[in-house]
């Protein structure tokens, strides 16, 4: 992230219906110098077999790239090495492979998946097509043996397509294994399937009505679309990523008592003074900031959830939830987002989802202990406060990408 762009990615993923294992992997990673690297791979069908080939596609080109080697090289290396099937004469395996600076330079591989739609704001999105050059790779695809039984090598042709560009604020660069495209395949509204058309016009009206809509929330509005075309019952793996290029969120979380009752004003005065969403979890903290400020807490009983303690409201907060129990299920739900209580409404799923929707999330962790989670009655899994932040942070971290400070006090 430069000074005035950060990088969002998310993503989405359907498996084919009936199948236990998706076909399609998407990769993120980054890097030390800064830069992110994302990979979209779709396995050979579908289920595990399918998944085990995109994983090592996937794994490979993150891999190599991140080792600073060329992506036009890093392509070619995994083009040779990819099997190729013998009866249909491709590749296992497609894949999207993007190459991301912290200068806002993009460099992106295309091998026999959809092409990637580029998106850009202004008064209106517009669809932007940026050059690409094709790169021909020639591999070994078996042999074949003449009359006299000498064998001969063959060889098969992969053309690949190389585009570079320098992202600027407000950019959507949006990619999608051929689950999405073919969509709806044999249908009477899409007998030939969804089609790139149909799905820019779509992007382009989400992107219209939502204009500030996160990677992740479009990433999900395309696969759904996608999946309902062939009535929730997926013929395909869909899987939709989406990079956003955009202008920061910031995020304080704020959970726990100092050590020192003389510092209450300092962690009050760092709450009223932070540009952006802020959270309070723990009762203790909220009371202080509370008192401090003057603004007084009400406890919110809707959404009664039996297994979270309630969020309350207080002015200048966008939430105020209990502490160490709401804290250690938002770890549960980044930990695996996919879990059907990530669509239970209560505090810690509302936390969960202003995380994921941050990108620079600020920590203030109070370091005095509340003896009550001493308590040797109490579960093995409720963790002392800063062992629970210290673990959320690197989830945010090394699996969203986010940026994250951890400040004790």
């Amino acid at each position: 992230m430069n000074g005035d762009i950060f990088i969002e990615v998310g993503h989405y993923c359907c498996k084919k219906y009936g199948q236990g294992a998706e076909g399609d992997v998407f990769l993120s990673r980054k890097t030390d110098d800064g830069r992110i690297i994302s990979v979209l791979s779709d396995g050979l069908g579908s289920g595990i077999k399918a998944g085990v080939l995109a994983t090592l596609t996937a794994t490979m080109a993150a891999k190599f790239v991140a080792e600073d080697m060329p992506p036009r090289k890093a392509a070619r290396i995994i083009m040779k090495t990819l099997p190729v099937c013998k009866e249909r004469g491709i590749s296992y395996a497609t894949f999207t492979l993007v190459d991301m600076d912290s200068q806002s330079q993009v460099k992106i591989i295309e091998y026999d998946n959809p092409a990637y739609l580029l998106f850009r704001q202004a008064a209106e999105p517009v669809l932007l097509e940026p050059l690409k050059r094709d790169l021909v790779v020639r591999r070994p695809a078996g042999s074949r043996r003449d009359h006299g039984g000498t064998a001969t090598a063959m060889l098969s042709r992969a053309v690949m397509h190389y585009s570079e560009f320098e992202a600027k604020p407000g950019d959507r660069l949006i990619f999608f294994s051929d689950g999405v495209a073919q969509s709806g395949m044999g249908s009477r509204a899409y007998p030939l399937g969804w089609g790139i058309p149909r799905i820019q016009a779509h992007v382009m009206k989400l992107i219209q009505e939502t204009p500030d809509i996160s990677a992740r929330k479009l990433a999900q509005a395309i696969v759904k679309e996608a999946e309902s075309h062939d009535a929730y019952h997926a013929k395909d793996d869909i899987t939709c990523a989406v990079i956003y290029f955009r202008k920061p969120r910031r995020l304080l979380l704020m959970t726990g008592p100092s050590i020192d009752p003389e510092r209450d004003a300092e962690m009050a005065q760092i709450f009223r003074d932070f540009k952006g969403a802020k959270v309070l979890c723990g009762g203790t903290t909220a009371s202080i900031i509370s008192r401090e400020l003057g603004r007084p807490i009400k406890v919110n009983l809707k959404n009664i959830d039996p297994s979270i303690p309630p969020a309350s409201t207080m002015e200048g907060a966008d939430l105020v939830t209990e502490g160490i129990i709401t804290l250690g299920k938002v770890a549960e739900l980044l930990e695996n987002p996919a879990t059907a209580e990530r669509y239970r409404v209560n505090p810690a799923t509302q936390l969960t989802e202003l995380l994921l929707n941050s990108d620079c999330i600020e920590f203030v962790v109070g370091t005095k202990i509340n003896e009550a989670h001493q308590d040797p009655t109490m579960p093995v899994e409720l963790e002392i406060r800063r062992n629970i932040i210290k673990r959320i942070a690197g989830l945010l971290e090394e699996k969203y990408l986010k940026e994250i400070q951890i400040r004790f006090i």
